[in-house]
């Protein structure tokens, strides 16, 4: 564990993969969900809407563990952990936006729940190499 990203893990925060994002729901389970994101050298940003399940999680509990597994090569993953930082609106679907077209889907419209979408700023305090 370091807290710093490894040299040669960089890519998979760089790239547009798809990771999992695990957090503790308020009765204690542990929930992971599959999440885009991006980073900006100290931070992930997700795209979430304040009724979902996760959502509340992270206001029980911000801490949270988020894997990513190269698609490339399964066995090569990097794990962060830390906990959420801030929220903030999204209800006009900015960064919404900007993930779609990170991830390819240039032509995806806003979804249904865009007036219930925000950004979840996480702090990475760890990164461990699987």
């Amino acid at each position: 564990m370091t807290s710093r990203v490894p040299t040669e893990y960089e890519d998979l925060l760089q790239r547009p993969i798809v990771g999992v994002l695990g957090t503790v729901t308020p009765q204690g389970s542990p929930d992971l969900s599959p999440m885009r994101f991006t980073w900006d050298g100290a931070h992930l940003r997700m795209s979430h809407t304040i009724p979902r399940r996760k959502f509340t999680s992270l206001q029980a509990n911000p801490n949270y563990s988020f894997l990513i597994t190269d698609p490339d090569a399964p066995t090569r993953s990097l794990e962060t952990q830390g906990w959420l930082v801030t929220v903030l609106g999204d209800d006009e679907g900015v960064f919404y936006r900007e993930l779609s077209e990170l991830y390819g889907d240039v032509d995806a419209g806003l979804p249904d729940d865009v007036y219930d979408r925000v950004v979840l700023i996480l702090d990475v305090t760890r990164f461990t190499v699987k």
